[in-house]
């Protein structure tokens, strides 16, 4: 099994789009940490379409006021992708609020290449994605530690991880899964922090595109915890390759949040972790019978849970669920 070099939590915050004069991810004075998620905006510059997309993001900012912004995949899904993601970003940007990427399966289907995405983006103000470790499978495997409100000591997670696009194995399947060497780096850097921490796992969450195929068997389920709707099928690949797994057996992971679906937006327990989609956000550039919104996710400062909630365009606040991690 390959090794993968795990640097200095500060360190592998600062190795791709924060300058010197901005600020490490922190949990707040009162101990709280609050996650915006926008997914699947299939966000097209210049058209009409995609104005419901702006209207809707600058709306969620201003009521909820985040600490971060996660985009999970099929974010700028027309050319030109540089023009796009500024445009995007700028509502970020304007506010100082820090932002991370995963790649989804839409976004490289223009004039950039998958590897040439992230290098497109990350003189972006307020970027805080990283191009993610060598000889990793995927493009922008990596983790964000969020410091304690000392700003001395990692007190949470968030993994942030390529779910990929395609099958690579004709005749399996649509979508691809987490390769190996993906699980190993994570398991590693997992198991890395845990130690650091005299050997107790921090909460953390995980952040990626495409739905694990547990998510199938977290709604089938019908845990009476189980929030959201699911009105089409979960497009999951077809081959399981462990990372659900791994992350029970690291046990660090409280829950993970993808898009990919539109017509998605439940959390499920599942096995102790939360298995959450987001709320679709795009416009009428895409398929999409949901009105658009955001997951909202609340961290409290050392403890192994989370708030979470939609918001949707409109203002309107649905669907919050507390949940308790094993």
């Amino acid at each position: 099994m390959k090794r993968y070099i795990v640097l200095a939590p500060l360190l592998l915050l600062f190795t791709f789009g924060l300058s010197g004069e901005e600020k490490s991810l922190t949990f707040n004075s009162d101990g709280s940490f609050k996650i915006i998620q926008f997914t699947d905006t299939h966000f097209h510059y210049g058209s009409y379409k995609s104005e419901v997309v702006l209207e809707m993001m600058n709306e969620v900012l201003d009521i909820e006021q985040p600490d971060l912004v996660i985009f999970t995949g099929d974010i700028v899904t027309l050319a030109p992708l540089k023009d796009g993601w500024v445009k995007i970003t700028e509502s970020l940007v304007k506010r100082q609020i820090h932002w991370a990427v995963t790649i989804g399966n839409h976004d490289d289907e223009q004039d950039k290449k998958r590897d040439e995405i992230l290098p497109l983006i990350k003189d972006i103000p307020f970027n805080v994605t990283q191009v993610g470790a060598e000889d990793v499978y995927g493009q922008g495997n990596y983790v964000l530690p969020i410091l304690n409100k000392a700003g001395k000591k990692t007190s949470a997670l968030l993994y942030c991880v390529d779910s990929n696009a395609y099958t690579p194995i004709e005749g399996i399947g649509d979508y691809g899964w987490f390769h190996l060497s993906q699980i190993d780096w994570y398991r590693q850097v997992s198991t890395e922090f845990t130690r650091k921490n005299d050997g107790k796992p921090l909460p953390a969450l995980a952040f990626f595109h495409i739905p694990l195929p547990e998510y199938k068997d977290a709604w089938e389920m019908k845990d009476k915890r189980l929030v959201g709707v699911k009105n089409e099928a979960v497009c999951s690949p077809v081959f399981n390759s462990g990372m659900f797994a791994a992350m029970l057996h690291q046990g660090d992971v409280m829950g993970t949040f993808v898009g990919h679906d539109h017509d998605n937006d439940y959390l499920a327990p599942y096995c102790g972790i939360a298995l959450a989609y987001g709320r679709f956000s795009g416009g009428a550039t895409i398929y999409g019978d949901l009105t658009n919104g955001a997951r909202v996710i609340l961290l409290k400062e050392g403890k192994r849970r989370f708030t979470s909630w939609l918001r949707i365009r409109g203002g309107e606040k649905i669907n919050t669920v507390k949940f308790n991690a094993k």
